[in-house]
Formats: structure tokens, sequence, C-alpha cells
């Protein structure tokens, strides 16, 4: 069993839909025998783009807001580089908001649970 990782990114809304799929395509939200899970909530993101920066939205040294979903899906190990790479080629800021971190996530196999973390 492979580890999984959870992965939350936050996206204009006017990008979920794109980075959804994307990220599906790229493996993340596999479970069981179903793909492309994920969970999707409404915020607002606020930023202040510094000196060199080039926002997709506003203008240097203005503070911004923009509405922005959170999304979150878990990724097995292997994949996270890819789906990673996904969320790059994807979303439309130079530099994405993003984080991942290992979960304890268990998984039916065989009509057993069995823990896909290093810690199970």
């Amino acid at each position: 069993m492979n580890e999984l990782h959870a992965l939350v990114v936050y996206v204009p809304r006017t990008h979920t839909e794109a980075l959804l799929a994307a990220i599906g395509d790229a493996g993340a939200g596999r479970i069981g025998k179903y793909s492309h899970c994920s969970f999707v909530t409404a915020g607002t993101g606020r930023f202040t783009p510094l000196d060199g920066a080039e926002p997709y939205l506003g203008r240097v040294g203005m503070p911004e807001e923009a509405a922005e979903d959170r999304i979150e899906c878990v990724v097995e190990a292997p994949l996270l580089e890819g789906v990673i790479a996904a969320v790059r080629a994807t979303h439309p800021y130079e530099e994405p908001a993003f984080m991942s971190w290992p979960v304890e996530g268990w998984r039916r196999t065989e009509g057993r649970f069995e823990s896909g973390s290093k810690f199970g």
C-alpha cells in the first residue's frame, strides 16, 4: 500500500474546474474504484504582490482579494510529483498556494482495512 498525502490547493474560482480535471487526470483523488474525488469550499484569498512579481490579479504593492476555492484531495505518494506538476501547469498564479502532508489513511483491501501510511 502506498503512503497517502493530503493535498490542499487554493485557486481562483474561475479556474477550479480546469484544476480539478488536471489533478484528477494526474492521479489525485483516487479512492477505491473512484477517481477525481475532492472536496471544494469557497473563500476569499488575500495577497499583496511584491516588487518583481507579475501578478495574475492586482498590482504590485497593492493589497488584493480574490474569490477562490480550496480544493482538498488525497494523493498516493508515487503520484504526488506529477500532481504538483499538473497544479503548476494549470494554475493561473505565478506562485500557486498549495500544501501537502502525509496522512493516516485507511483503505479497504480484500475485505479488510489497511493503513496507507508509514505510521500504520
